[in-house]
């Protein structure tokens, strides 16, 4: 089994990543509907909510590139895992609240018609993604990443006599 995990790894850093690619590149051109989006969950004072919606673009861009590269894999697995997870407190809340919004996760967001908010299925698809981050966090090397696990310079049994 040992042998499967950074092939596993390597799906799970292209699936992440890809994912963090896709959402900062659809919402950093329209960076005033990212803001709407972020003000819509109604937890932040406005000035940092729209800072937010300025920031997580750009940094969905990055952690994704850095994951889909595997470099710094661990941190930035653990970085994504707790965007995600804070992605999923912010649409709980919002759901739990009877707020009517789209979660701007794939840009666009804010204010929908009552009974048009989907939240279960940005809950399910997040929740999947922090799993991938947690395993990305405990297994960081992963095949074709800049950070893949050195090779040992010594075959079994040659050198060192331990």
């Amino acid at each position: 089994m040992k042998k499967y995990l950074p092939w596993i790894g390597l799906v799970a850093r292209l699936v992440l990543g890809g994912t963090l690619i896709v959402a900062g590149y659809l919402k950093f051109d329209e960076l005033d509907k990212s803001q709407m989006a972020v003000r819509a969950y109604e937890l932040l004072p406005i000035p940092l909510a729209n800072f937010m919606g300025v920031f997580l673009p750009f940094f969905e861009l990055a952690v994704g590139i850095l994951l889909v590269l595997g470099a710094a894999t661990r941190l930035s697995a653990l970085a994504s895992g707790l965007l995600m997870f804070a992605f999923m407190i912010g649409i709980s809340q919002a759901w739990a609240r009877g707020l009517s919004i789209d979660c701007g996760c794939f840009g666009g967001g804010g204010q929908v018609d009552p009974g048009e908010a989907d939240y279960l299925t940005p809950l399910l698809r997040d929740t999947g993604l922090t799993l991938l981050a947690v395993y990305l966090t405990l297994f960081p090397h992963t095949k074709f990443g800049l950070d893949e696990e050195p090779k040992s310079l010594t075959q079994p049994g040659e050198g060192n006599n331990d």
